[in-house]
C-alpha cells in the first residue's frame, strides 16, 4: 500500500513576503519555459494546433541538423534548386536553377531570411520531394515527442492542415538549443546576404535580438490567419527561457510582449536549492531485511524555480510503498517527494534508498513472522 508523509520544507526554502501577481499574456497561445530548471511557468492554449507559419521552419531545421549529426551531409554539401523551389513565393533568398547553395547557406537562409525556396531545397534535397520530407518530418515528430503537430509542407506555407501547437514548438526549440549546440550559435544571426542578392530581405525579422537581454533565438512566424507569432529563447546568468507565443496583432505588439515575457520570466522567478544530495528524509520500514528499516534521501542536489515575492511555506508531501521487501539496494528509488509550487503546480522527484538492505537470515525472517502473527490475532481480537 501507498504511504503518505507530510514534510516541511520551510527551514530549507526561505521565500520572500510579498504576494506573487499572476502573469497574463496578449497572445492567444503560449508556452513559457525555465529550461535550467525544466519548469513550465505559463500555459495558455498551449495544446492547441494552430497554423505555426514560418515557426515550423523549426522542424525543417531539425531534420537538417539530424542530417548533419549523422553525417549524410556536411556544411559544405551543395544542393539544387528546382523551378519548384525558384518559384516560391513569400520570403525567399532569390534562388534560381543556376544556383547551388551550400548546407550552411541554406541554414543562413532560413534562419536569417525566413527562405520559402531555402526550405524546398532542403525538403527536396534530403528527400527527394517536399511531399515525401513532409512524411518524414511527421514521422521524425512522433519519435522525438511533438504529439499536437502535422506537416503538410518545409515552409510553414499556410495549408489547412498544416498545423502545431505552441507546447510543441517549445519542446522543438528546447530541443535544438540542447541537442545541436554547434548549429544553434546560426539562430543568433542578424543579418545575412545570400550571393549580394535580395538587398531588402537581409535582416533577421525577429525583435528581441540585440536588445542587451541575452536573446539568440530562434524563429519569428506571421500569417494572416495565425497573426505575429515568435519563438524565442534568452539567457541571463545561469538560466535559460523558451517561450512561443502566436496570435499578436502587429509587429510592434509581438516585439513587446515577447520583451516583457523575458523580463517577467527572469524577475518573477528564482532558483533555489530546496534540499541537498544526501539529505535524509524519513526512514523507510524493510520487510524480511537483515535491517528493519533502511533511510530515504535525496540523490541528488534539488533546485526548484518558485516565484521570487510568495508569501508562505512550500508544502510537500513523501510517499513510498510499503512493505518494502528486502534486499534493497543502495540508489534504488523506493519513494517521490512531491512539491507543491506557488503558481506553478506539483513537482514530483525520485528518493533513493541510503545504503543496501540485504535479505534477513532465520532470526529476521522469524521475527517477522511474530510480527504479522501479533498483527493478525490484534486485529481478530474483540473487545470485551
Amino acid at each position: 500500500m501507498t504511504r503518505l508523509l507530510p514534510l516541511a520544507l520551510a527551514a530549507l526554502v526561505a521565500l520572500a513576503s510579498a504576494a506573487h501577481a499572476a502573469f497574463e499574456t496578449r497572445a492567444t497561445a503560449a508556452w513559457i519555459y525555465d529550461q535550467t530548471t525544466g519548469t513550465v511557468l505559463l500555459e495558455k492554449n498551449a495544446h492547441q494546433p494552430l497554423p505555426p507559419a514560418s515557426m515550423s521552419k523549426l522542424m525543417t531545421l531539425n531534420m537538417l541538423f539530424e542530417a548533419l549529426r549523422d553525417g549524410r551531409v556536411t556544411l559544405d554539401t551543395r544542393f539544387s534548386v528546382s523551378s519548384r523551389a525558384r518559384a516560391m513565393g513569400g520570403s525567399t533568398m532569390f534562388l534560381d536553377e543556376t544556383d547551388r547553395p551550400t548546407v550552411e547557406s541554406l541554414i543562413k537562409g532560413i534562419i536569417v531570411q525566413s527562405g520559402n525556396d531555402a526550405c524546398v531545397v532542403v525538403a527536396e534535397g534530403l528527400a527527394g520531394s517536399e511531399e515525401a520530407f513532409a512524411r518524414l518530418m511527421n514521422e521524425r515528430a512522433r519519435v522525438i515527442g511533438l504529439t499536437d503537430s502535422n506537416f503538410v509542407n518545409s515552409s510553414g506555407w499556410p495549408h489547412p492542415d498544416h498545423r502545431m501547437s505552441m507546447a510543441d514548438l517549445g519542446k522543438l526549440s528546447v530541443r535544438l538549443i540542447e541537442e545541436f549546440p554547434d548549429y544553434y550559435q546560426y539562430f543568433a544571426l542578424q543579418e545575412y546576404e545570400f550571393d549580394g542578392r535580395a538587398p531588402s530581405n537581409t535582416r533577421n525579422r525577429n525583435p528581441i535580438l540585440g536588445l542587451g537581454i541575452g536573446a539568440d533565438g530562434l524563429k519569428t512566424g506571421h500569417t494572416q490567419e495565425a497573426g505575429y507569432a515568435l519563438a524565442g529563447s534568452a539567457v541571463q546568468g545561469e538560466r535559460r527561457i523558451v517561450f512561443v507565443i502566436s496570435g499578436l496583432d502587429s509587429r510592434a505588439a509581438r516585439a513587446e510582449e515577447s520583451e516583457r515575457i523575458i523580463s517577467w520570466a527572469f524577475r518573477q522567478f528564482v532558483e533555489r536549492t530546496v534540499a541537498e544530495k544526501g539529505t535524509r528524509l524519513a526512514e523507510v520500514p524493510v520487510h524480511l531485511g537483515a535491517e528493519r528499516s533502511v533511510g530515504m534521501i535525496v540523490p541528488e542536489d534539488v533546485s526548484l524555480l518558485v516565484p521570487a515575492l510568495v508569501q508562505g511555506q512550500l508544502e510537500a508531501e513523501i510517499s513510498y510503498e510499503a512493505p518494502l521487501v528486502a534486499p534493497v539496494r543502495a540508489g534504488q528509488q523506493i519513494g517521490t517527494l512531491r512539491i507543491d509550487l506557488p503558481e506553478l503546480g506539483l513537482r514530483e522527484l525520485p528518493l533513493t534508498a541510503a545504503n543496501d538492505v540485504a535479505a534477513g537470515g532465520f532470526m529476521p525472517r522469524l521475527r517477522t513472522a511474530a510480527e504479522v502473527l501479533l498483527r493478525d490475532i490484534a486485529g481478530r481480537a474483540s473487545p470485551l
